[in-house]
């Protein structure tokens, strides 16, 4: 005698159930970023990021005046770059960003 077919196994196979486990999909091979192929932000085209670490107390601080002086933290390196390129003779050249500064 043969077996019945599975209704339960023929409904889910044509209604598409999550039930049933679908067959393995290998993802498709990801090729290495070529050189110069990432996203950049185009206003940070031409930077590079300055990184330093200091004590929390010190970034905390930096804030604050930043605060105080309605200034962008930005605005405020930059002010205080040019003070040390000044102090040692070279040109001020950290920009300033030109936008309307912070009004809190």
């Amino acid at each position: 005698m043969s077996k019945a077919p599975d209704l339960a196994q023929a409904l889910a196979e044509a209604g598409g159930s999550t039930r049933r486990k679908p067959a393995a999909v290998a993802p498709p091979p990801v090729s290495p970023p070529s050189a110069g192929s990432h996203y950049q932000q185009p206003s940070r085209a031409g930077t590079r990021p300055i990184t330093v670490h200091f004590p929390e107390a010190v970034r905390r601080q930096l804030k604050l005046i930043a605060l105080e002086e309605q200034k962008t933290l930005h605005n405020l390196l930059a002010e205080a770059f040019n003070d040390l390129f000044a102090k040692y003779g070279k040109p001020e050249i950290a920009p300033v960003e030109k936008r309307a500064e912070r009004n809190f």
